[in-house]
C-alpha cells in the first residue's frame, strides 16, 4: 500500500487562519448593511433573504460585474477602498437601469496572497457601496489562490 502524503491548504500557500480572521471582520461589517429581510448571517454556503412585503408581484433583477482594469490603478496608487465601492456601483447601476431596486449583494474576492489590511479596505468599500445603495451584503466568497494570476499563466 502506498503511503500518500496528504495535501493541506497551507502546502499550496493558502492561509486558512487569515481567511477566517477576514470572514469574522466581514461579518461584523456586513451586519451594518442588513435589512430585516436578511434571514441569516454571512459564513454559510448560501444566503437566505425574504422579498420585502411591499412588492406584490416581485420580479428579481440580478447582476454581476467586476472592476476591470481599474484594479491596476488601485494597486499602483494604493487606494483599495474605492475598488469595493466601484464594484457595488457597477452592479447596482445595471439593476437600476432595469427600473429595479437593489436589495442584496454578494461579493467574490480572489487574490493570489491574502493581505488582511488590503482585503479589509476593499471589503469596507463594498460595505460603503452597499450603504450608499441601500442594499444588504449577504454573503460571498473569499478565495486565496497563490500563483493563479501570475504572468506565466496569463501568457499561456
Amino acid at each position: 500500500m502506498e503511503n500518500k502524503k496528504s495535501l493541506l491548504y497551507k502546502d499550496s500557500g493558502v492561509n486558512i487562519k487569515s481567511a477566517n480572521n477576514l470572514i469574522k471582520k466581514i461579518k461584523s461589517l456586513a451586519r451594518k448593511t442588513h435589512a430585516k429581510e436578511v434571514m441569516n448571517n454571512i459564513g454559510g454556503f448560501s444566503s437566505l433573504c425574504a422579498i420585502p412585503k411591499k412588492y406584490h408581484q416581485p420580479i428579481l433583477v440580478l447582476s454581476t460585474d467586476g472592476v476591470g482594469t481599474k484594479l491596476r490603478f488601485a494597486i499602483d496608487n494604493n487606494i483599495y477602498k474605492n475598488i469595493g465601492v466601484d464594484l457595488v456601483a457597477m452592479c447596482v447601476n445595471d439593476i437600476i437601469t432595469q427600473g429595479a431596486q437593489p436589495l442584496f449583494f454578494l461579493d467574490y474576492y480572489a487574490t493570489g496572497k491574502l493581505n488582511l489590511d488590503i482585503s479589509i479596505k476593499i471589503i469596507e468599500g463594498i460595505i460603503t457601496g452597499c450603504e450608499i445603495s441601500k442594499c444588504s451584503l449577504v454573503g460571498g466568497e473569499t478565495s486565496e489562490m497563490p500563483g493563479m494570476s501570475s504572468r506565466k499563466i496569463e501568457n499561456n
